[in-house]
């Protein structure tokens, strides 16, 4: 499972989300002939692209015009994961079960905030598409080696979940940076202003999906042991594997037990929750122009 959290260092969520909007209903304009995707929430699962624009726009109070106005949570299951999904409720209904993820997903960004009054989804302004598609774009090898066109489609199973959040909460009173993992001069400072654990966030998202579709991960798909592997050593690594030997598959845990399962060991706790030092990538969302030709993706990581 690949979550990640997009901030933009141009303007483009400094202002309108229009043109992102925009750019993530290009699957509707260019299969006409499906069943277009609406947007989502935890209340409705077919909203109208101008709802999700307006409402992003409108709840920006107190934000100066070089503040973040929004950011863009990219939720992507593995061919693997995915493939998981259909088996087990075919292929629609894993769209309609990836969306209820997605809900809980933002559920877990709430709670990272660790603020008062900011507990589930229910208090954030958030949106979210589902996209059955991905794209090459120039930043992939096949376009640079010419082995493939720019806009093309991409092989294989690639359905996910796209979620504009507005950096404000759902009263307009808060102010919510995911970007924000500074720890503060000292506690209370940190409490007041809020800090976010990405690391802990992505992990928790991986933890749900192994939960909710009794989903048995090997111990090399895992972001621990990705995270391990990238900040740790061999120790935690060899850790790792000797407590997945002696835990009990996911898929055959009773069902109460779900809730107990964790994923890494008291020994590399504290290298898995350190915060990584990520830059945040660039997305930059070209106004929109008239072309003749099929559309094309404007250069965003997705």
């Amino acid at each position: 499972m690949f979550i990640n959290i997009t901030d933009s260092d141009t303007a483009d969520n400094k202002s309108s989300s229009a043109d992102l909007v925009h750019y993530l209903d290009k699957e509707n304009r260019m299969n006409k002939e499906n069943e277009p995707q609406l947007w989502f929430n935890q209340d409705h699962r077919a909203i109208p692209s101008y709802q999700p624009m307006q409402a992003i726009d409108n709840n920006i109070a107190k934000l100066s015009k070089t503040d973040t106005k929004f950011f863009l949570i990219n939720i992507s299951p593995s061919q693997k994961e995915i493939a998981w999904l259909k088996e087990q409720f075919s292929d629609e209904g894993a769209k309609d079960q990836l969306k209820d993820y997605a809900v809980k997903v933002m559920d877990e960004y709430a709670r990272n905030f660790k603020r008062p009054g900011i507990d589930s989804n229910k208090d954030l302004l958030w949106f979210g598409k589902l996209e059955n598609y991905r794209y090459f774009s120039h930043k992939d090898k096949e376009i640079q080696q010419g082995l493939r066109k720019r806009g093309e489609r991409k092989p294989g199973e690639q359905m996910h979940i796209q979620v504009i959040v507005s950096r404000k909460d759902m009263t307009n009173t808060m102010k919510l940076s995911p970007m924000n993992n500074s720890k503060g001069l000292n506690a209370e400072h940190s409490r007041r202003m809020g800090q976010f654990d990405r690391s802990a966030f992505k992990q928790s998202g991986e933890r749900l999906f192994d939960e909710q579709f009794k989903f048995d991960r090997g111990l090399n798909e895992t972001f621990a042991y990705a995270n391990a592997k990238k900040k740790g050593g061999l120790e935690q690594r060899v850790a790792m594997q000797s407590e997945r030997r002696n835990r009990t598959p996911l898929t055959y845990r009773p069902q109460q037990e779900t809730q107990q399962i964790r994923l890494v060991t008291p020994a590399i706790v504290q290298i898995l929750t350190k915060p990584i030092q990520e830059a945040a990538p660039h997305i930059p969302i070209k106004k929109k122009k008239k072309r003749n030709g099929p559309e094309q993706d404007q250069g965003l990581s997705f």
